[in-house]
């Protein structure tokens, strides 16, 4: 059956139905990765938007739901050149395309994804309908979608305790924005016992928690739609309480710092970005999905400066801040899917807790 992807600025895309039945608008991104297709389907910072992978075969090691970034799917619509039917591998449970139709996710295959991901490069993230007529929805009614309130759509509902894997040694309170499995995990196994928190939780309810360390998560949209979460967090800033933020966490912690947010012309995603840290000059491989980022003019000297920078054009993927136990990268370095070189902030996150201990 035929299926269209259709973007606001007209151009469409003639291609293969695969998934769930049914039409979507969403905002259309790419992600650079050759593999993790299940982390990307299952990471919540995707709510919302429609992904286009830009690797050409999809679906050739079948769905393993251990893998899985989240307990769904958190895209709106799946893009893809080409989905293999006959999956191998000894965890596969299932094929792609019959995991997208039990999630209830419509997608399409068979079209030029490489120049789909020129298109979006050069004019930038854009809205996009896939639909089974090139003519169900107006260019009008693609243009007008916006992503609302996605945040509050993938936190937890409730307060959640995940026991450290062993003996319990840290208390973290952990925001979620839209976390990651794996970061909780990378936690656990430190020692850590997480306080899962919804995104609206108060300053004082943290205070009640008494934790070691505060957490700020991964998550979707526009770091600045989250007003609460920001004046949470200037009052939890500068309690001396060692902070660790990713992703949207790191933008968050830079609002509440009074530094500035801005949207990237088509973001990064993906699992191959270089990072540089500006106090080694070494560049680490990186896992990345955000479609904004720190104004690094905005930094203030006096507060804070820039921890990493992005080796391809320069923005800002980390901040650490003066005479507090706080920093923050935009980049995920639980890593998975993606490289592992980074995963030592974790560990520097236990050290700053330690030395808050021992102070």
């Amino acid at each position: 059956m035929k299926r269209y992807l259709v973007l606001e600025n007209g151009n469409i895309y003639e291609g293969e139905a695969m998934g769930a039945e049914g039409s979507v608008i969403s905002e259309i991104v790419f992600t650079t990765a050759m593999t993790a297709y299940l982390e990307t389907l299952t990471d919540p910072s995707y709510k919302g938007q429609a992904v286009v992978q830009t690797f050409p075969l999809i679906g050739n090691y079948g769905i393993i739901t251990p893998d899985m970034e989240g307990p769904k799917v958190n895209v709106s619509g799946y893009i893809v050149r080409e989905a293999c039917e006959l999956p191998s591998n000894f965890r596969c449970e299932t094929d792609l395309d019959t995991f997208l139709k039990q999630q209830n996710i419509p997608g399409i295959k068979g079209i030029d994804t490489r120049a789909l991901t020129k298109c979006l490069r050069e004019s930038g993230t854009m809205n996009g309908a896939i639909c089974s007529s090139p003519d169900e929805f107006s260019i009008d009614e693609i243009k007008a979608y916006r992503i609302k309130d996605p945040v509050e759509e993938v936190t937890t509902e409730t307060e959640q305790v995940i026991k450290a894997e062993g003996e319990t040694v840290y208390r973290v309170a952990m925001f979620d924005f839209g976390i990651k499995r794996n970061i909780i995990r990378e936690l656990s196994k430190r020692g850590a016992e997480v306080y899962l928190l919804p995104a609206d939780t108060t300053a004082q309810r943290v205070k009640e928690i008494d934790p070691d360390g505060i957490f700020l998560s991964n998550g979707p949209g526009d770091p600045e739609d989250n007003v609460k979460a920001i004046e949470t967090m200037k009052e939890i800033k500068d309690w001396g309480t060692p902070v660790m933020g990713i992703c949207l966490g790191h933008q968050i912690l830079a609002l509440a710092h009074g530094f500035k947010t801005s949207k990237l012309k088509y973001g990064h995603r993906g699992a191959n970005h270089p990072v540089r840290d500006l106090d080694t000059g070494r560049v680490y491989i990186s896992s990345q999905n955000h479609g904004y980022q720190v104004v690094s003019s905005s930094v203030d000297p006096k507060i804070a400066k820039e921890y990493f920078v992005n080796v391809n054009d320069g923005t800002n993927e980390g901040i650490e801040y003066m005479n507090k136990p706080c920093f923050s990268v935009q980049f995920h370095p639980e890593a998975c899917g993606g490289p592992k070189d980074t995963e030592f902030l974790f560990d520097r996150f236990i050290k700053m807790m330690d030395d808050r201990r021992n102070s």
